[in-house]
């Protein structure tokens, strides 16, 4: 089935940075395109960023782009979250996630950037 666990979430203030990370096993994480998602109470969970099997492609959604930066390390089954110039509408829990056939989800990072 596979397993995520994320790492990293903590309070920053604004204009501040951190690195999430997510550690994959149980499946063949150098196959999959992986992707961070954010969700805030009360709303849809939405996709923040994507990067494909090799890391050779990513993609970001508009709110972040020039502000996050996702990479992997495939000899670590990691993928990681560079954000920087955090600002409070930021402030959600990150999770990421596998398409694997069953599709799997880590348990979630918050992050809340507040002064």
């Amino acid at each position: 089935q596979g397993l995520l666990v994320e790492s990293g979430g903590d309070l920053v203030q604004p204009g501040g940075s951190l690195r999430l990370s997510c550690a994959a096993s149980g499946f063949t994480f150098s196959i999959y395109t992986m992707r961070w998602y954010r969700q805030v109470p009360g709303k849809e969970r939405e996709l923040v960023a994507l990067i494909t099997n090799t890391g050779v492609n990513t993609n970001y959604a508009d709110f972040v782009k020039g502000r996050f930066f996702i990479s992997r390390d495939n000899a670590k089954n990691t993928v990681y979250l560079q954000m920087t110039n955090l600002k409070p509408e930021d402030t959600a829990i990150y999770y990421c996630y596998a398409p694997t056939r069953l599709g799997v989800w880590g348990q979630g990072t918050q992050v809340t950037v507040s002064s």
